[in-house]
């Protein structure tokens, strides 16, 4: 940002050629910062040493952005004639770099040195002298009446492929200083002609119609730089982007905006573009403050316009519901051209007409080529797709009562449309909902309608897709109900009679059919529920509920049970209210006790009904010994112990026979090699299991010397039970004899040869005949040969 400091008088204003207007430019802080200047042929791209032709094909046309380079630019010149190699050149590349200005990059053309345009701060102004004089061209375009000086001009012949063409630019100026712009009209043309001759077109003019060319003194605000009244209006001031001051970018103290130069050509023609630039004076020549324009890199192109089939020119987005074909033509028709249609980037097969049907959403694309041109023209539109939701009429009745006499039209969105997300406008005149407006009735929830009415429904998707359908009204009070039995307490399995008034017809809870009369047969305490319908459907608020008692079924908790011989159980009949009985014993009690197997019932009564139930007094399981352990004395019992009704037992344990009897199955300190009698009882019950147990004992060693004292291994005495069977191993496992009531005793040999001293193992096993119980030993024993 930077200001100018005026230190000449105000007749300079009139006498620019006279007078010397180089001001002093102080920069501020936000000058001084890095990336505050567009770059303006920098070293560091590679455009800036381009030839203007290089600028032209390569910049202007494609920018990087295309492909294709254009061929048919031709004869390109520039004046001041100056290479690229030229440093204080009037022409070159620019490029924003890290400023906010509105092209990324482009050509600039100025009636001072380019290089002065950006780059850093020039703190005087840039007062370049060119030398080239006025342009009879430029002077003709804009209408002069002045003194025009430093024309920079850029010119070349091309050959369009389209009918029209286009650029982008604007123009910024040193002018737009204090009152300057009521007077310098420094300007700008881009002027068209055919190659073959005839008057310029001058392109570079204001879009409104009558507004002219593109000057300061043409575009200006009211006020000065300074903030007072320069006193010459503000011409097309919407066409003015600002004074250089909030973005410091360019060493000019205001711009135009963004403007588009645009022309109609005839395709494949020949055409001579001359851009030119100018300082203007009134009085005479002004060298002091330059202008320039900036012309935005790659904004050339031909423009191809997208028509209905009425001939309208297509907005950018078309709105298009359920695929609804749309058929879209290309402005250029010509049988000299070629055209591709492209959707969302991918070339459509054989879409090689002006002339498409778009039969589906998306992004539609037209290329329009002249033949041996590489750079096409190009027209995109959007159609963006949408689906009507599913409406249709429907009918709203309101059942009115005191409290409400108003429509909740939300009640009737489910009757008429079932898509998901879709909105609902309803509209009294349908006038209104033709047009959609905004018309709509906005409180839906309390709508003072009337009965026979017509409201009419637009229902969309929430954006462009709708249709309008009909509601119709209708209105009708509540009936109220009642409800009448023919009995209200009886018992289950009894019949009532059930009689329903004060409406047309009726909607039962407990049946089918619209009757105003019931029978039902019950086997519980019911509550039986009628709702009452007026004539056009009107249900009752409420529904009228009465309630039949059924007595309490008579139950009982007798329940079939098992007990041991000996023992004795109570039958409980249960209680109930008014309860009496009658046993098959002949007892009138709730409960008898009984000590026999068999069969027995109760017949029970309430003083409305009477039931008989049985149960069956069975033997229960006694208990059985599934094993036995016996090792130093002590002997360990296991028992099965079955369920009595299916409660589970306890037991406790003998081994006299019943005498003695103890919660623990261990018994110690018994005698080796001696017959116990073992029993197994259920806690507080007769039922006993009982076996009979042989405490056999062995000695861990034996001396095969002959000699009568531990000389074998014998169990001879096992060979009476059953499944007896064992080995002895030695200390690798391996069996070296197997016992058997044929060989029941071990002498320490193998294969009768003796054995080494050593420690060997054993193992037996056998079942006792009456209780089946399993019997199983290990151990180790050490036999000792002397030699």
């Amino acid at each position: 940002m930077f200001s100018l400091i005026l230190v000449s008088s105000s007749s300079l204003f009139y006498s620019q050629s006279y007078i010397p207007r180089k001001i002093k430019k102080e920069a501020k802080t936000a000058t001084a910062k890095a990336g505050a200047f567009i770059d303006v042929n920098v070293a560091t791209y590679p455009a800036s040493a381009y030839t203007a032709e290089q600028l032209i094909k390569d910049v202007l046309i494609s920018s990087g952005t295309n492909s294709c380079v254009t061929p048919n630019v031709s004869n390109v010149t520039v004046s001041p004639n100056q290479g690229p190699t030229v440093a204080d050149r009037a022409w070159g590349y620019f490029h924003r770099g890290t400023t906010n200005f509105p092209f990324k990059d482009g050509i600039v053309l100025s009636t001072g040195y380019a290089r002065k345009a950006g780059n850093a701060l020039e703190t005087f102004a840039l007062g370049d002298n060119l030398s080239t004089g006025s342009d009879p061209d430029l002077a003709a375009a804009i209408g002069s009446t002045g003194y025009l000086t430093n024309a920079a001009i850029l010119e070349f012949d091309f050959v369009p492929t389209s009918s029209q063409v286009r650029f982008n630019y604007l123009m910024a100026s040193e002018e737009y200083t204090g009152g300057y712009p009521c007077n310098f009209a420094d300007a700008f043309a881009l002027l068209l002609r055919p190659t073959s001759g005839g008057p310029y077109v001058n392109m570079a003019v204001l879009p409104a119609p009558g507004t002219g060319p593109v000057s300061v003194t043409n575009i200006h605000p009211q006020n000065s730089d300074t903030g007072y009244d320069m006193g010459c209006g503000a011409p097309n001031v919407t066409f003015f982007g600002g004074y250089n001051t909030a973005n410091v970018e360019t060493n000019f103290n205001g711009r135009t905006v963004p403007l588009q130069a645009t022309a109609t050509v005839v395709p494949g023609q020949s055409y001579h573009f001359k851009m030119v630039v100018a300082d203007y004076g009134q009085y005479g020549p002004d060298s002091i403050y330059d202008t320039a324009v900036f012309l935005e890199g790659g904004s050339f192109n031909i423009n191809v316009e997208l028509l209905d089939p009425t001939g309208a020119t297509l907005p950018e987005e078309i709105n298009v519901c359920d695929g609804v074909p749309q058929v879209i033509t290309a402005s250029i028709s010509d049988p000299n051209m070629n055209y591709q249609w492209y959707l969302n980037g991918v070339a459509i097969p054989g879409a090689t007409s002006p002339t498409i049907t778009a039969t589906q959403p998306g992004n539609y694309e037209i290329q329009v080529m002249f033949p041996g041109s590489p750079c096409p023209g190009k027209a995109n539109i959007k159609i963006n797709g949408g689906t009507t939701p599913a409406a249709s009429d429907a009918t709203l009745l309101l059942c009115s009562t005191p409290d409400v006499t108003w429509f909740d039209l939300t009640d009737a969105m489910p009757s008429i449309s079932t898509t998901p997300g879709a909105v609902f406008h309803f509209y009294v005149n349908q006038a209104d909902a033709i047009a959609q407006n905004n018309n709509f009735i906005t409180d839906i929830l309390h709508y003072n309608g009337t009965d026979g009415q017509t409201l009419y429904v637009v229902v969309s998707n929430g954006g462009f897709c709708s249709k309008r359908v009909e509601l119709k009204l209708l209105k009708e009070a509540r009936p109220t109900v009642t409800l009448v039995s023919s009995s209200l307490k009886i018992c289950p399995g009894d019949t009532v009679n059930l009689t329903a008034s004060g409406g047309v017809t009726y909607e039962w809870a407990n049946f089918s059919g619209t009757g105003n009369t019931q029978t039902a047969t019950i086997y519980n305490t019911t509550t039986f529920q009628v709702y009452a319908l007026g004539t056009k459907g009107c249900k009752s608020l409420l529904p009228a509920k009465i309630t039949v008692e059924v007595v309490p079924e008579i139950v009982s908790s007798l329940r079939d049970v098992e007990i041991c011989a000996g023992d004795r159980v109570t039958l409980d009949a249960g209680a109930g209210p008014n309860y009496t009985y009658l046993w098959s014993t002949g007892a009138v009690t709730r409960t008898i006790d009984v000590d026999q197997w068999g069969i027995y019932s109760v017949k029970i009564k309430n003083g409305f009904c009477e039931r008989t139930f049985t149960a069956k007094v069975m033997a229960a399981a006694s208990p059985y010994v599934t094993n036995l352990e016996y090792s130093n004395n002590t002997l360990t019992v296991t028992a099965e112990v079955p369920m009595i009704n299916n409660i589970p037992q306890t037991a406790e344990y003998s081994v006299d026979g019943g005498i003695t009897w103890q919660p623990s199955n261990v018994f110690t300190g018994l005698i080796n090699n001696a017959n116990y009698n073992i029993q197994v009882r259920t806690v507080g019950t007769h039922c006993v299991g009982a076996l009979e147990f042989f405490t056999f004992n062995i000695a861990n060693i034996i001396t095969p010397n002959q000699d009568g004292i531990n000389d074998t291994l014998d169990l001879t005495a096992l060979g009476s039970f059953n499944n007896f069977t064992g080995s002895v191993y030695d200390r690798y496992g391996s069996e070296l004899f197997r016992f058997s009531k044929q060989t029941p005793v071990w002498d320490g040999t193998l294969g009768g040869k003796r054995l080494p001293t050593a420690t060997y193992w054993y193992k037996f096993n056998f079942q006792y005949p009456k209780s089946k119980a399993n019997m199983n030993h290990s151990g180790w024993i050490l036999l000792k040969n002397r030699e």
